[in-house]
């Protein structure tokens, strides 16, 4: 990600679409990553505080990615990022692109 990193939403700043690498197949390849772990922490541990864990991380990415940073991005990236958005997929290759 280079220069266009950040760990939240600043609506001061504009950083440049990424869409080379993992971002070629998933818009939000950090979230998947996590998400991965996760779920293979619950499936090596598995109780009830790592199933709630997943469940948590699951739900905490679909409202952060959903909510707040695909909208700030399609306000400051408009047409590329809807292009983007419409061939590669949420959190995994195809599922969850824009139509």
């Amino acid at each position: 990600m280079g220069l266009s990193w950040r760990t939240t939403v600043d609506p001061a700043e504009r950083p440049t679409l990424v869409t080379t690498g993992p971002f070629r197949l998933v818009r939000n390849p950090i979230y998947t990553a996590l998400t991965a772990m996760t779920a293979g922490l619950a499936l090596a541990v598995p109780n009830i505080v790592a199933a709630a864990g997943l469940a948590s991380m699951v739900i905490g990415n679909e409202l952060q990615v959903c909510r707040i940073e695909e909208r700030y991005l399609d306000r400051i990236h408009q047409a590329a990022w809807r292009r983007c958005a419409a061939r590669t997929g949420r959190l995994l290759p195809g599922l969850g692109r824009l139509r």
